[in-house]
């Protein structure tokens, strides 16, 4: 099996529902995050072999939206190309099925990310293809985010299965305050421009600008302003403001053989020791995250101490509570060193989980931050699609 190395990686900003980049597509998002790593690394487009793109929200996105990007991000049409949907893990479920295609010697370089613009989800107005006759058209809201298996919201049973391991409401609510707090001393200390290429929008009046900065974090949260919202759909700890937004955005990593990055001069920023997929019951996702860390390290004949940095997707702030609690399993001291160490710049509460994105976005997070560090190990994990996780183990060196 060959070595498969990260060479580039890139991200747009993170959009509000509704926000500065709601009148883009699925398409257009992914399409600059694909060139971006392609400009970072100076990549030639005929060099690549393979793009996978995940998306979460099919409504939102047009049909084989990874194709679509091949062609309007410049790369040639005789490159085979997959549009994926495995939820909140599609992206990094993309980055791992690049690495075992590189590993296995089928291709030598592939881009995989993933997009999703919630802001372009359409309302479902179902049976009206063959006609009504009398009364008004119900529409039906795709962002609702029902788990249709055991017909509640995600919301209301990640809450119910906090509770079962022990996180109240205070603990998310402070989780999430610390996840802003945490994302804008990241900024002040310029970590994201490794990751953010810059976005140019252009307003009704012909004006250019360039964002750089993610719209969602919000600089004046405070606890006392996240006890007054109430839990959503009725929930019992799950609220607005521990839990992220819908949000619009893109990322993408290049990914290559050790050989191949040798071969053209690329410039390696981590190594992809291990990928896993699992899936365990509907109301499992708090959990899965540990899971498949756990999995995930096993397959990389690693242990737990072994790293440096973790980051798990703050699909709620229930998760990374949960998920640590799980692989401290019990040890309070070990439990305080693993919050020490997860999502150190911040999370999705703040950040924004554009969902088809976020996996992809989690890894390069990890990867810039452990050279930051001078090099280290790490692991990135995030759960979705009622159930189901995906973690993956990186080596930066020093």
């Amino acid at each position: 099996m060959r070595e498969v190395v990260v060479v580039s990686a890139a991200r747009i900003p993170f959009g509000k529902f509704g926000g500065y980049l709601r009148d883009y597509s699925a398409v257009d998002l992914g399409t600059r995050a694909v060139k971006a790593v392609m400009e970072k690394s100076r990549l030639a487009p005929e060099t690549v072999e393979e793009l996978l793109m995940g998306v979460a929200v099919l409504a939102g996105t047009a049909a084989v939206a990874a194709r679509q990007i091949l062609f309007t991000s410049g790369l040639p049409a005789n490159i085979p190309s997959l549009t994926l949907d495995r939820a909140c893990c599609s992206s990094m479920t993309a980055v791992g099925l690049a690495m075992r295609d590189i590993a296995s010697g089928e291709v030598g370089t592939a881009i995989a990310g993933g997009m999703e613009a919630m802001s372009q989800v359409p309302l479902v107005a179902r049976g009206v293809r063959w006609g009504t006759r009398l009364g008004g058209i119900m529409l039906e809201e795709p962002l609702m985010m029902r788990n249709p298996i055991v017909d509640v919201p995600i919301a209301v049973g990640t809450g119910d299965v906090s509770l079962q391991y022990g996180i109240d409401r205070e603990q998310q609510d402070q989780w999430a305050l610390d996840s802003h707090r945490r994302y804008f001393a990241a900024l002040a200390a310029g970590k994201f421009q490794d990751e953010i290429c810059p976005w140019r929008r252009t307003d009704k009046d012909g004006n250019s600008t360039e964002v750089m900065q993610d719209e969602s974090p919000r600089a004046d949260a405070s606890l006392e302003k996240l006890r007054k919202l109430k839990p959503v759909y009725g929930g019992k700890t799950v609220t607005a403001g521990n839990a992220p937004g819908l949000n619009d955005g893109a990322s993408a990593l290049v990914l290559m053989s050790r050989d191949r990055q040798k071969e053209l001069g690329c410039k390696r920023l981590a190594t992809i020791l291990s990928h896993v997929n699992l899936a365990g019951d509907p109301l499992s996702s708090p959990y899965m995250p540990a899971l498949a860390i756990g999995k995930a390290l096993d397959k990389a004949g690693l242990a737990l101490k072994d790293l440096k940095r973790i980051e798990i997707n703050e699909a709620f702030a229930a998760v990374p509570l949960v998920s640590t609690k799980v692989l401290s399993d019990g040890d309070a001291k070990l439990l305080a060193h693993l919050h020490s160490i997860t999502n150190v710049n911040g999370g999705a509460v703040a950040i924004g989980h554009p969902t088809g994105a976020s996996g992809a976005r989690l890894v390069m997070t990890l990867i810039y931050e452990l050279r930051r560090l001078g090099g280290g190990l790490g692991a990135a994990a995030i759960c979705g699609g009622f159930g189901q996780s995906d973690a993956v183990m990186v080596r930066v060196d020093d």
